[in-house]
Order: C-alpha cells, then sequence, then structure tokens
C-alpha cells in the first residue's frame, strides 16, 4: 500500500513539473550569465500548491550566495537564457527568478515563496551542497530539497520528507521566514506556461 501511495504521488508531482532533467551548460555558458547580490544572503523555498487540493507538486531553492541560483531537483523549468547543469538555474537575477514563478504559476497551481535571511557562510554552503548533488530523480524533489537543508547549520531540524507541503510548513516555523504566494490564472499546461515564459525573456534580450 505504501508504495501505491509513492506511485500515486509521483504522478502528482509529475503534473506539476518535478520530474524533467536538462542539459548539462558548459563552463562558458555559465560564466557568461552569474548574477550575484552579496549584500543579502539569503535562502528562499519555492513550493508549488494545486490550487484544488492544496497538496504540494514541487520544490525548489533559491539560493543567494556568491552567485544567486536555483536548486530545482527534478524540475521542467528551462529558459534558453538560463543555463542549467545537474538540477541548478544559473544567472538568477529578479527578472529570471519572476519568470521562474511565473512558469510554474497558472490555474492549477500558485507558488508559494519563503524566504529567510542566513549568514554569508550558511549561503555558501547551501550553495556548495547544491552544486555538488548532481542530477535528481523524478519525484524526489522535496526530499533533496529537504536533504540539502538539513546539511546547513542551523536548518538541521528540517524533517527528510517526500512532500512539498511538509517542508513548506516546517520551513514556515523557522525564525525570521517572510512568504508571499503567487498565483496566475493561465493555462492548466505546464509545458504551455514553459514555453511563454522562455518566449517571453528572450524578446527581452
Amino acid at each position: 500500500m505504501k508504495l501505491r501511495v509513492f506511485w500515486l504521488a509521483a504522478a502528482a508531482l509529475a503534473l506539476a513539473g518535478c520530474v524533467e532533467y536538462q542539459p548539462y551548460a558548459d563552463d562558458a555558458t555559465v560564466e557568461a550569465v552569474r548574477y550575484s547580490d552579496p549584500e543579502n544572503p539569503s535562502i528562499t523555498l519555492f513550493t508549488m500548491v494545486n490550487n484544488r487540493t492544496g497538496k504540494g507538486g514541487h520544490s525548489a531553492l533559491l539560493i543567494n550566495a556568491s552567485e544567486r541560483v536555483i536548486f530545482d531537483p527534478a524540475g521542467s523549468f528551462y529558459a534558453d537564457i538560463v543555463p542549467e547543469r545537474n538540477d541548478v538555474l544559473f544567472g538568477i537575477s529578479p527578472r529570471i527568478e519572476q519568470a521562474y514563478r511565473s512558469a510554474h504559476a497558472r490555474s492549477t497551481f500558485h507558488v508559494v515563496r519563503q524566504t529567510i535571511p542566513v549568514t554569508a557562510a550558511q549561503a555558501e554552503t547551501a550553495y556548495r551542497l547544491a552544486l555538488a548533488k548532481g542530477p535528481v530523480a523524478g519525484a524526489f524533489c522535496a526530499n533533496a530539497t529537504s536533504g540539502l537543508l538539513r546539511q546547513v547549520p542551523g536548518f538541521e531540524g528540517i524533517s527528510s520528507t517526500f512532500y512539498p507541503v511538509k517542508l513548506q510548513e516546517e520551513f514556515a516555523a523557522l525564525p525570521g521566514v517572510v512568504s508571499d504566494t503567487y498565483y496566475e490564472g493561465d493555462s492548466a499546461d505546464l509545458q504551455a506556461g514553459l514555453a511563454q515564459g522562455n518566449a517571453a525573456l528572450n524578446s527581452s534580450q
């Protein structure tokens, strides 16, 4: 029975975008887009939540360390101007962060963003762990995200979980977390949203 529940959950995560791999960007491509905000080290948890059921569909981390990246384990997000390597997205300026949220928010899902300020050392630890993690198997997004957080000093109390909303609730209990929720009412088709977002980013280059 537990195995059946797990695979049903995996199918739900697939609909939200927690299953795909992207190409391995080369060094020159990554170097060309690096973006940093050294004044504000922080860790941000993104949770994609089903508007009908309230269940989570995907977990990811925006890490603002020596550079700003998104650890997007088994994620579906892509954009021509956003290189990816082993489930890490590079060049995460505020514009790209908004494109990421917009791609996931649609008539069926909204995006919860929870940001906590951290020390530069904590942020860099999370960043290094994300770079070292390697590609994550489909439906393991929350497990990989919680596992990474548990290795960052100050976040050891986070539980290991496969459930994005459970991780969201534990993260919300941390002191200093600031949260917001983002909705869009466009197509329920994730791939359509990704393609639309990619086209918008390309046109604004």
